[in-house]
């Protein structure tokens, strides 16, 4: 029987996990609540139980897998399979990951950051098809990024490589953002971010706007929102997404004038908003890109949704094969 790869996505509050075909076809997946109490000392104990659990449940061992990867926040160190400073696991000090899962499960283990390992589960069966040269920009919470060039994930002399999120697209008057500079594109285009740009654009617009409305009363406004009433002819969430569309533009632009991709992909929950979302970005990087970039280099938007964590997870552990 073909051997199989075994993908983790850990995330703040739920770890996902699936069981692969070596063609990246999901053949089993499921999920655990992420127990971050008490510093989040259950949260590999779970992982290791769950996965003892489901292959039971399978009717399968150690023998029938190449190796597992995963995808965790923080920094991660991918020789000794440690991870530091994941605060949303409450994982303030540096934990061991990868020993202990080795250890009690036998089979090969292999880490990285959830943002890396999305962009290369995009890149192998998804928006990115399998070509080496793949940008990929995840627009959620924050705004993450994960870059591979000539088939290879870079990650840099200190491991910050892909940080697009923290890539400055208003240096005049930017918000501030959480890593201690201004105006980074996180503060515009994650799913708050958005947010901050249309309470900032109502204070200027004069029209009628059930969103401006809603701001102006102090009501609890979303990203979705604000696309959804775009996409229905609201004029002032109109502005918003083109406002938006402008900074993912000028971002993916400079991006893709420096590395020249085959695509810039993007992913993450505010991606949802799909080809309206889509045509914005291009249009501007359109207006910012060098000629040659502009020819060659394509805006998409990610396919693989929630499974993106789990495949390019899995992708790792192929390197196990050889």
């Amino acid at each position: 029987m073909a051997k199989k790869l075994l993908g983790i996505d850990l995330g703040g509050t739920t770890v996902k996990f699936g069981i692969l075909t070596q063609e990246g076809e999901v053949q089993e997946k499921w999920a655990i609540e992420t127990n971050i109490l008490e510093n989040g000392k259950h949260i590999v104990p779970d992982i290791i139980a769950s996965i003892k659990h489901r292959l039971e449940l399978y009717g399968l061992s150690k023998e029938d897998f190449i190796g597992m990867g995963m995808g965790s926040p923080g920094a991660v160190d991918r020789e000794k399979n440690t991870v530091t400073g994941a605060f949303n696991l409450n994982w303030k000090d540096t934990q061991e990951v990868g020993s202990l899962i080795e250890k009690e499960l036998g089979i090969p283990f292999a880490i990285d950051n959830d943002a890396n390992v999305a962009a290369l589960g995009e890149r192998w069966v998804g928006a990115g098809e399998n070509n080496p040269d793949v940008v990929f920009m995840t627009l959620g919470t924050g705004v993450g990024g994960g870059i591979i060039a000539d088939g290879n994930l870079i990650h840099g002399f200190g491991g910050a490589a892909g940080e697009i999120g923290h890539m400055i697209v208003e240096p005049e008057n930017g918000f501030a953002c959480t890593c201690g500079n201004n105006g980074c594109l996180e503060t515009v285009a994650s799913a708050t971010g958005v947010v901050k740009v249309a309470r900032l654009l109502a204070e200027e617009y004069e029209g009628n706007s059930h969103i401006k409305a809603a701001i102006d009363n102090g009501e609890s406004v979303t990203s979705k929102d604000i696309f959804v009433a775009a996409e229905s002819g609201d004029q002032f969430a109109d502005s918003v997404v083109e406002k938006v569309g402008n900074y993912l533009g000028l971002a993916s632009a400079n991006i893709s004038n420096i590395l020249n991709p085959d695509s810039v992909v993007v992913g993450g929950g505010v991606s949802a908003a799909g080809e309206f979302l889509r045509e914005r970005i291009e249009k501007y990087f359109m207006t910012y890109t060098f000629p040659q970039v502009r020819k060659t280099t394509k805006i998409k938007i990610a396919e693989l949704g929630n499974d993106a964590g789990i495949i390019g997870a899995a992708s790792l552990a192929s390197q196990f094969a050889r």
